[in-house]
């Protein structure tokens, strides 16, 4: 069987997320009579230290939920010039919500509050575009898994809240960040208005995504979430894995990480242009291939050719996720995969 690291959405449900899926307790939940998504959604919003929780069924849909309530046609939203929701969610905030956006550039997607806070212009008045918020995305997927540091949010947090700009967590990973940093999920929490975080990513559920936020936010997500087609029925079958998956599947993340530090190290020991190892915090590996003579889409094409799953993701760029059907063993037969091919 290959080995697929092209990202930590492709795993798939274990015998006991399964069993759990099997044995859920459901009802219809555009009538809200589901018991065990009800069930999910307080306990994740209690987990974060917010009023209200709605599943989704991706993080895309999550996120475009709740920057429309924090942000009116014509109105803009900061955020990092590679963050998902600028980058790869399609162009849905402006498609759906009439959003403009601006962002700024980092190293690694690192958050320094000084560039958005530069940036922002609340209150432009009738002749500039008024920012209304700004988005945060930890781990920053493209930046290579970088953690946010806490004390950069809660910088960023207490000076564009005093500026009347809302704050937005795009937190997919931020069970990674979690555990990589030790910094409790309230405490992400009480910086933001409102929060995504993806069950399908590194807690290995088969599909999901829950948006947080006030009682009055989350109504209104859920208006919106009908309108986009995502009002479903008996959905608590998906949210007994989210169950699952909490209970199970968050500490475990440390052999994710683990893993991609140890192909990092690999991979820096035989050229040291393709990665810094000590950037590697949590399960993304970002190789630039830029001085090694092959394009990232053709590293990709022959890594798959010997049984290696990555994502290319630019002329130079490749990337790796770790995640829970990934282990020691085909963490070694990967890393000699890739020196081969490199070799």
């Amino acid at each position: 069987m290959a080995i697929d690291l092209r990202s930590d959405t492709v795993t798939r449900p274990s015998q006991g997320m399964r069993d759990a899926i099997a044995s859920a307790a459901v009802g219809d939940d555009v009538y809200g009579d589901d018991p065990t998504v009800n069930s999910l959604e307080e306990r994740v919003a209690a987990m974060f230290g917010m009023e209200a929780g709605l599943f989704s069924p991706t993080g895309s849909l999550a996120n475009q939920l709740l920057i429309r309530t924090l942000v009116k046609p014509g109105e803009e939203l900061l955020t990092e010039e590679r963050a998902h929701i600028v980058r790869a969610e399609l162009g849905a905030g402006a498609v759906f919500s009439g959003i403009t956006t601006r962002t700024w550039h980092s190293e690694r997607g690192l958050l320094n509050a000084d560039a958005p806070l530069a940036l922002a212009h609340e209150n432009a008045g009738p002749y500039l575009v008024s920012t209304t918020a700004i988005a945060i995305e930890n781990t920053h997927n493209f930046g290579g898994g970088t953690v946010q540091p806490i004390s950069e949010i809660a910088r960023l947090s207490t000076e564009a809240r005093q500026r009347g700009i809302s704050m937005h967590l795009d937190g997919a990973r931020i069970w990674n960040a979690h555990v990589a940093s030790g910094v409790a999920f309230n405490e992400f929490g009480k910086h933001f208005d409102t929060i995504s975080v993806c069950l399908s990513k590194g807690l290995g559920a088969p599909v999901g995504s829950i948006s947080l936020g006030s009682k009055a936010t989350i109504a209104e997500c859920r208006i919106w979430r009908k309108r986009y087609g995502g009002g479903m029925r008996q959905i608590g079958l998906l949210a007994a894995a989210g169950h699952y998956a909490l209970d199970h599947n968050i500490e475990r993340m440390t052999d994710d990480h683990a893993r991609a530090k140890k192909m990092a190290v690999a991979l820096a020991a035989h050229d040291s242009t393709l990665i810094d190892p000590t950037t590697v915090e949590t399960n993304i590996v970002g190789l630039e291939l830029s001085q090694t003579g092959i394009t990232a889409a053709d590293f990709a094409a022959r890594c798959k050719e010997k049984g290696l799953w990555i994502s290319a993701l630019g002329k130079s760029y490749a990337r790796l996720v770790t995640h829970l059907d990934f282990d020691d063993a085909q963490c070694d037969e990967a890393i000699a995969i890739m020196l081969d091919v490199l070799g």
